[in-house]
């Protein structure tokens, strides 16, 4: 570890600027029932400034979640459900000619936000998704010749239904790859389920009141990037990736065959922003090899490609980011 940094100071500083965490995670739990890890995941989107994808079965309160998270922020929040017969411009805007001024008028879309819940994803059209991933990646929308900047924040927040296949659009693996992290939600548990009921058959109106301005998720962010990142767990990092695109040199020969396509760099990239992020939530000033391997699956789900063998044994990405994380030695 690096001598010159004063590790209690800095710790003392990251749970000081960490504390509103606290608030945000109470205000989720006042509509979102058990789902920690999807809320972590979302703050983990917020505060490392990369977009989130949810993919789960309808009713699982992916909707529910975000909506409450801009209401927590008191950000712009505005929700695109995309249809098979969505238009680019549905998302982005459009120019309307104007029989007063007899010019075009633009007309932003509702990507113009803070916080923009993308509804199944995967029922739009080519053409939308590639509007879709210049906002996403560019934090920018063209409409006609004129190019505007997107608010920040500015996060995407995609819900995908892994059941349905009727009437809808793999998303290509480029904007995948845009999404930092692919969250995999599951049913709740028997006793947190008996208490959505509760909450339901109650009929309770609770209303969510805002704890932070955007400005506040803008600062956090900067000190985000202060938390100490060791360079044993930076190796840590590359070697994870590393181990997904050449498994044979980590001990995994039989994982050769499985994986058609390992991590792009985004990955680690990803994998070092997102674990800062975790350390900030959890209120530690540095980064342990237990935040890396808490964040791992959902920054590496999407991005390793399977072969028809890995489909043909039924073998699956969470297998393989669990058999890497098992051999890639700890620091």
């Amino acid at each position: 570890m690096d001598q010159s940094i004063d590790y209690r100071e800095l710790n003392e500083r990251i749970a000081k600027q960490s504390s509103f965490v606290d608030l945000l995670v109470k205000g989720m739990d006042q509509t979102i029932v058990g789902q920690k890890h999807l809320v972590e995941s979302l703050l983990i989107g917020l505060l490392a400034d990369g977009h989130v994808l949810l993919e789960g079965v309808p009713g699982l309160a992916k909707t529910l979640a975000i909506k409450t998270l801009g209401e927590l922020i008191d950000a712009k929040y505005s929700r695109i459900q995309f249809t098979p017969d969505l238009l680019p411009a549905d998302v982005v805007g459009t120019m309307i000619y104007s029989q007063k001024t007899e010019e075009f008028d633009i007309k932003k879309g509702p990507i113009f936000a803070n916080l923009v819940l993308a509804d199944e994803i995967n029922r739009a059209p080519a053409k939308v998704q590639s509007a879709l991933l210049e906002a996403m990646q560019e934090r920018q929308v063209t409409i006609g010749e004129s190019t505007f900047k997107l608010p920040s924040p500015f996060l995407v927040l995609a819900t995908q239904n892994p059941i349905e296949q009727e009437g809808t659009y793999p998303l290509p693996e480029a904007q995948v790859d845009r999404f930092m992290l692919k969250v995999v939600i599951s049913y709740p548990t028997q006793k947190d389920e008996q208490k959505i009921l509760h909450q339901n058959i109650k009929k309770e109106k609770i209303n969510v009141s805002s704890v932070l301005k955007p400005e506040d998720i803008i600062n956090a962010r900067n000190v985000v990037h202060e938390v100490y990142m060791d360079e044993k767990i930076e190796k840590y990092i590359v070697d994870i990736v590393f181990a997904t695109r050449f498994p044979e040199e980590y001990g995994l020969k039989s994982l050769k065959e499985m994986i058609s396509f390992g991590a792009s760099p985004r990955a680690t990239i990803n994998l070092a922003l997102a674990s800062r992020a975790y350390a900030f939530i959890k209120q530690r000033g540095y980064v342990i090899p237990e935040d890396v391997r808490a964040i791992a699956h959902d920054v590496l789900r999407h991005r390793i490609g399977l072969t028809y063998e890995a489909e043909a044994n039924n073998m699956t990405t969470e297998e393989i980011v669990s058999e890497i994380l098992n051999a890639v030695e700890v620091p």
